[in-house]
């Protein structure tokens, strides 16, 4: 479908570290296009399937800019943002929003993962306030 999120990068300095991180808060997996572990890592559910959307991990030495990415601000959707929020300062992040309400939407918290990206954890709850 046009103009739909079909894919996200997620920077890293050092990639072992932010595959740790994420896999130690969302239980995610990593597997280096078309083999071993590379820079330039799919990234995988725990079960082992795809994320949808497609998700990568890969070296900031694939950013052709200038100024290294900081940030993909791209919410994963939870079930338990505390859970997430405690799992993130356990694996090395830091909260920068603590848990807040988007009235009639649900709960958000944002964090920076061990690479300084920008990212949050949302559970879609209409009642929020």
């Amino acid at each position: 479908m046009p103009n739909q999120l079909a894919h996200f990068a997620i920077h890293a300095d050092d990639l072992e570290r932010a595959r740790k991180f994420y896999g130690g808060v969302f239980g995610w997996t990593f597997q280096g296009y078309g083999g071993p572990m590379t820079d330039f890592c799919q990234i995988k559910d725990a079960a082992g399937n795809l994320l949808a959307p497609l998700g990568a991990m890969q070296s900031r030495k694939f950013n052709p800019a200038t100024q290294p990415v900081i940030g993909y601000e791209c919410s994963i959707v939870v079930d338990d943002v505390d859970a997430v929020a405690r799992a993130v300062e356990a694996n090395g992040g830091k909260i920068v929003m603590p848990k807040a309400a988007i009235p009639g939407v649900g709960w958000v918290v944002k964090f920076l993962d061990t690479e300084g990206n920008l990212a949050c954890a949302v559970r879609y709850d209409p009642a929020a306030r």
